[in-house]
């Protein structure tokens, strides 16, 4: 049914019977642009349908069929940017590029975004890029990876992307797609002045100042208004025109001569001199920010009115009846053509399924498997016991070999071999494109690894203190983990994480150098979360943690303990106690495994990473006492096994949690929580954890943290209840991992 006008499109209704439309001040014509009048009508074509998806949007959710209503209208100029590259370019996209999407599947056989769109806009589990799980542009045949709404957070991931594409090069390996040269991304002048993407411009900027290949076109697409905050005048242009390793380049995109002009320009200057380009667009935003959004509590009549005067689609249709391509009529036919289209559309798309269970929301969350592609390594393990950071270093080093795409990145992790001597010698040993000492910037360190992930490389990031993670965590909240799940496993990003943390450095640190707040990790779906707590655990975790990047393409962050970095004895001075021989190329500790050290049954001691350390030396103790004890190491921070847990320490009389975190927030909540669940009584339960504190310098830099004395206490207390109830158990023998 031919549905009624709604007030957001009246305006072009009525501009239909007038003929005085407004017309830019460029002197571009078709012939001069280099456009053929053919594909000028298909750009305009393509604008229409953007727009009609706005407003068909806006229906559907006024029925609740519909629910997103943030729209394209006034930016479809961005039809032009995507005429003027390829369709193997990878696009991470601005959520109003609905038309740069539409266009871009002209260019490839086969494709339906109209129904696509649509489908997304219904939620739709046939959506053939999020499967209903959000309103996302994105498709794996027009590369364009799906963007979520987070504010800029997609720019460092554009910038590791396209340093990716010159580092394939030095690599050997083929680009994922023919002419996969240069890399879009988009976002507006609000987004522009975020923290995320003014690091990403620095990144960017940064690297190609030195040499560094970045093919690289940043579009701004800047309407002057950021929901009701307006940008100043003039502010992008200055921001941006003389920033070193960046060429600015600005066009009208109000005008689909001058746009597609600006970006062959662009994207010829990113492709030869791969360099970074910044295109600036000026456009304007039509019918606020989203649906729910009413403009008129921030900006005035007169300015709305001026506003929808500069609707680029009058712009563009006064542009064909000029030049001829085609007539008033002809345009006025081709606007309800398209309307009706898009409503007979919509009313199917909104018939199709949704979904309607947890398992098919979560479906995507763990990425599909693929083949590994390891070779095998030449050469024999080190028998010799030595400590964490060493038995790190070696690991890889053999990593290093045995993936050839394998590329390692982070803040003096070459020249330096790391703050704790971890990296030392890998830089020497596999060149400095292997091993990329980085900018100090976080966010762009993560958003490098996501995107030479999208290259097909295979990244190891450094974090060079868990503290310095908080400032860039959305990387891995908003991007990294996100990725599968929006894409129903379409689009990956595997890498892996270092992470130096927690607490009892000895002689250095303060809260900034000792961190024991893990929680932001903890909580975000379908990340994997590994802490070590000797050398030989640190090679399995780490050689499974890339053995999951790789064939199951995860995201896996190893909290490495650095005060167990060297630490070389357990009992007293000289014993080497904490020293482990080489576990060789193969061992790996999979996801859930815990190791156990004793058999005793008096009391079990589940812990990790520091708590390891400190409960092996309380157990000295607590021997002495007659406590036959084990102490379970948890390795694996999520994805944590409750059952086989609980099987563990089933016939154990008390467990005592030990908890390097804080109390609020912390790894033994769930433990609690998981043991309870499963009939363990509270009375068996005890927990030692570090106080709701930050950590202070100087001597008191343990003081709210778990002690040995601290644990030897608690565990006396838990076993000598036990011993009033029961008889004790028999003392039994010492079982290693």
């Amino acid at each position: 049914m031919y549905p009624d006008p709604l007030p957001q499109e009246q305006r072009f209704l009525d501009a239909l019977d007038q003929d005085d439309w407004p017309a830019t001040p460029a002197s571009w014509t078709p012939v001069t642009a280099g456009l053929a009048p053919a594909a000028l009508a298909e750009l305009f074509e393509s604008q229409l349908f953007s727009r009609h998806l706005d407003l068909q949007a806006r229906r559907l959710q006024g029925r609740g069929e519909a629910f997103y209503t943030i729209g394209s209208a006034g930016h479809e100029g961005n039809a032009a940017v995507a005429l003027a590259l390829r369709p193997s370019d990878p696009a991470f996209l601005h959520y109003r590029d609905a038309a740069f999407l539409i266009q871009r599947a002209r260019m490839v056989p086969g494709q339906t975004p109209l129904w696509d769109l649509l489908l997304s806009f219904a939620a739709s589990a046939e959506d053939p890029i999020a499967g209903g799980r959000h309103k996302v542009l994105g498709s794996k045949a027009l590369s364009v990876p799906p963007q979520t709404s987070t504010i800029a957070s997609h720019l460092p991931k554009a910038m590791g992307a396209a340093f990716g594409l010159g580092l394939r090069r030095r690599l050997g390996c083929e680009a994922p797609k023919a002419g996969h040269d240069l890399v879009l991304c988009s976002f507006g002048d609000a987004s522009f002045n975020h923290s995320t993407a003014q690091g990403a411009f620095n990144a960017a900027g940064w690297a190609a100042y030195q040499g560094s290949p970045m093919p690289l076109l940043w579009l701004c697409e800047d309407n002057g208004i950021g929901i009701s905050t307006p940008t100043p005048e003039g502010w992008v242009a200055a921001s941006m025109a003389a920033r070193p390793g960046v060429h600015y380049l600005a066009c009208d995109g109000l005008d689909l001569l001058d746009t597609w002009r600006a970006s062959r320009e662009a994207a010829r200057l990113a492709r030869v001199h791969r360099r970074p380009v910044f295109l600036h667009m000026r456009c304007v935003r039509l019918f606020g920010h989203a649906g729910s959004d009413a403009q008129q509590a921030y900006l005035s009549a007169a300015r709305i009115q001026a506003d929808e005067s500069r609707d680029p689609l009058l712009y563009s249709a006064g542009l064909l009846r000029r030049h001829g391509v085609l007539s008033r009529d002809a345009i006025a036919a081709l606007y309800h053509h398209v309307r009706e289209r898009v409503a007979r559309v919509a009313e199917e798309a909104i018939r199709r399924p949704r979904l309607a269970s947890a398992e098919q929301v979560m479906a995507s969350i763990v990425p599909p498997s693929r083949p590994g592609r390891a070779r095998p390594w030449q050469g024999e393990p080190d028998g010799k016991p030595d400590t964490l950071a060493r038995r790190l270093n070696r690991a890889l080093d053999r990593l290093m070999q045995r993936y050839p795409r394998l590329v390692m990145a982070g803040e003096d992790i070459g020249r330096k071999g790391g703050v704790y001597g971890v990296t030392q010698q890998l830089q020497s040993r596999f060149g400095p494109h292997r091993v990329i000492d980085t900018l100090l910037d976080e966010q762009s360190i993560l958003g490098l690894g996501i995107g030479l992930a999208h290259d097909d490389l295979l990244p190891i990031l450094e974090i060079q203190f868990l503290a310095y993670l908080h400032n860039a965590e959305d990387q891995l909240r908003g991007e990294a983990a996100t990725l599968s799940f929006f894409s129903a496993g379409q689009y990956t990003n595997p890498m892996v994480v270092r992470i130096a943390g927690l607490g009892y450095q000895k002689g250095f640190g303060g809260h900034f150098h000792n961190d024991n707040a893990i929680a932001v990790l903890r909580d975000i779906p379908g990340l994997l979360v590994a802490c070590p707590s000797n050398g030989a655990d640190a090679v399995g975790l780490l050689q499974e943690a890339v053995r999951l990047a790789d064939e199951e393409q995860r995201v896996v962050v190893v909290i490495e303990p650095i005060a167990l970095y060297h630490q070389r004895d357990l009992l007293e001075e000289g014993d080497g106690g904490w020293c482990f021989p080489d576990p060789g190329p193969e061992h790996r500790l999979p996801v859930g495994q815990p190791g156990q050290w004793g058999e005793g049954r008096d009391l079990a001691i589940v812990t990790y990473g520091n708590g390891v350390h400190l409960s092996r030396r309380a157990a000295a103790r607590l021997e002495a006492d007659g406590v036959a004890l084990r102490i379970i190491d948890l390795r694996w921070l999520t994805a944590i096994d409750h059952d086989a847990l609980c099987a563990r320490v089933a016939d154990c009389a008390r467990i005592l949690i030990v908890d390097e975190c804080r109390r609020t927030g912390s790894v033994s909540e769930e433990l609690v929580t998981g043991l309870i669940e499963r009939g363990v009584a509270g009375e068996r339960l005890g927990r030692v954890t570090a106080e709701d504190s930050f950590i202070p310098l100087g001597r008191a830099a343990t003081a709210t943290l778990p002690s040995v004395e601290g644990i030897v206490d608690r565990a006396r207390r838990l076993a000598g209840a036990a011993r009033a109830e029961a008889p004790p158990s028999p003392q039994a023998g010492r079982a290693h991992p």
